[in-house]
């Protein structure tokens, strides 16, 4: 229960609450990615050439980067509510304010390149399909069976309905004539559903920051023209 001397920082205990939530979410999404099956199998797989082993490695510390600051401003706004210093809220809105230049260019990237990150995965199947098909690579029929498992997929259905010898070769028979197990279809529908989470999180982020950063204005000039002069040092955080 809060009295009316704890009235504000009590209030304040919700917002740092779903900031900090908000930060672990942006951590587990990005450790998910980085380190689940599919991705690490096609960033493993893929060639220097190709662009999308330095975006893997790029969103993964984005995305803990962008975590920790959003915790941190959480805290320090917390803090800075508790004591009434108006370093500690102009630090929590640094923060905030970093998290949203950060954000703003993350989002733009995501908006003008949505078929980057889908491309790149795509040649790193075809790369490999075409050396298995062309014999020239024993260990590239390893990768393209470990494809074919993560995806739950076979092969790359032709316009003709017919099927090569990669197919019956590399696939269980049962997926050989499967038209709804294409790869290269499977692997366009797992990033779709995934990239249109993480915009959805993106979004959500952008705006937590846009609050967090008018919430540490407003803290900082209500401390600054005294409005709760009175009470300053009768706070307790419970």
């Amino acid at each position: 229960v809060c009295t009316q001397q704890e009235l504000l920082p009590c209030k304040s205990l919700p917002e740092t609450l779903l900031f900090q939530l908000l930060g672990l979410s942006i951590a587990t999404l990005s450790t998910v990615t980085h380190y689940g099956l599919r991705f690490t199998l096609i960033s493993n797989i893929s060639l220097d050439s190709n662009a999308y082993r330095v975006i893997h490695h790029t969103a993964f510390y984005f995305g803990i980067c962008l975590s920790m600051t959003l915790i941190l401003a959480a805290l320090l706004s917390s803090a800075a509510t508790v004591r009434e210093s108006q370093c500690l809220t102009a630090m929590g809105f640094f923060c905030f304010a970093l998290a949203f230049c950060g954000l703003i260019p993350a989002a733009c990237w995501r908006y003008t390149h949505s078929t980057e990150v889908e491309d790149s995965m795509m040649d790193v199947y075809d790369f490999v399909y075409e050396e298995v098909r062309r014999n020239t690579s024993s260990f590239r029929r390893h990768e393209l069976t470990a494809i074919h498992e993560a995806f739950l997929c076979c092969g790359k259905h032709s316009p003709f309905g017919d099927t090569s010898n990669v197919e019956n070769k590399m696939c269980p028979p049962s997926q050989v004539h499967n038209e709804g197990q294409d790869c290269l279809q499977e692997i366009q529908d797992f990033l779709k559903k995934h990239m249109d989470f993480v915009f959805s999180l993106l979004g959500i982020a952008i705006g937590f920051t846009v609050y967090g950063m008018i919430l540490t204005s407003f803290l900082w000039f209500s401390i600054h023209f005294s409005s709760n002069l009175y009470r300053k040092g009768k706070y307790i955080l419970r």
